[in-house]
């Protein structure tokens, strides 16, 4: 009888608590949802602060061995009379960057991930140095001083703006067909005659894709917008910012470099 009671009496009490409120069921929820949108913004800032650390010390080097090639003239000399280094660089280069872009966990493990980076900077300083080398150091420096200008600029608009160009992957293609198209005029046009305005056209749209395709990659940093990379791919968005000013160097500089005499 006692036992009888007890259970009459629990599911009394049960059936008349009834089920919990929605205000009772997502009790807390908010400050959960405010607490990890606060850890997901805390591991995106350790993110770009890694990409960017990262980023300045490939600049750096990259920076400091053109200078060498450009400024030093036995380097010079030296690195003009042997194109095979420039063969060899572009090789190191392109197998490095292959391995970089399609091995997702390549790019990922520690320590080799540094490794690989650390051997494709090299080379792309390398190339660019042999590249600078036939540029008078003016032109150099000059490019060098517009190159910072429109990066930092770039940037800042990049975490400023609402503009999402991430979801511009549209335009970025057909600018990419166009500059394709002048690539293969102009190797089909250079063995009759090299036709400058149409050399400048084809420097002109490779700096403003460039351009772009840098605020395209680092507005993927910030984690807002319509695409995103992940807090694991630090070594690929520092690999692909590097490139786009690596390459925004190399147009600018075909736009106002000038020959040494």
């Amino acid at each position: 009888m006692i036992t009888l009671y007890i259970q009459v009496s629990a599911a009394g009490k049960l059936d008349s608590e009834g089920p919990p409120s929605y205000q009772e069921a997502t009790t807390g929820y908010e400050e959960m949802q405010a607490q990890f949108s606060w850890d997901d913004k805390a591991v995106r800032r350790i993110f770009i602060r890694k990409v960017y650390a990262i980023l300045m010390i490939q600049l750096l080097v990259t920076v400091a061995i053109v200078s060498v090639f450009t400024f030093w003239e036995p380097v010079r000399f030296f690195i003009q009379t042997h194109p095979g280094l420039y063969m060899a660089s572009y090789l190191t280069f392109f197998a490095t960057y292959i391995a970089l872009s399609c091995c997702g966990d390549l790019r990922r493990q520690f320590p080799w991930n540094l490794i690989l980076l650390t051997v494709f900077t090299l080379s792309m300083a390398c190339m660019m140095g042999f590249v600078s080398s036939f540029y008078n150091t003016k032109s150099v420096t000059l490019c060098l001083g517009i190159t910072a200008l429109v990066c930092l600029s770039v940037t800042i608009f990049s975490f400023q703006t609402k503009i999402d160009v991430t979801s511009c992957h549209g335009v970025l293609f057909v600018l990419c067909v166009v500059m394709l198209l002048c690539a293969v005029t102009l190797s089909i046009v250079v063995p009759f005659g090299y036709v400058p305005w149409l050399h400048a056209i084809y420097a002109v749209i490779g700096a403003i894709l460039f351009t772009l395709f840098l605020a395209f990659d680092t507005q993927l940093l910030i984690g807002n917008k319509s695409y995103t990379l992940s807090p694991e791919e630090y070594i690929f968005a520092a690999l692909n910012i590097y490139l786009d000013i690596i390459y925004l160097f190399s147009f600018l500089l075909q736009i106002f470099g000038g020959g040494r005499e």
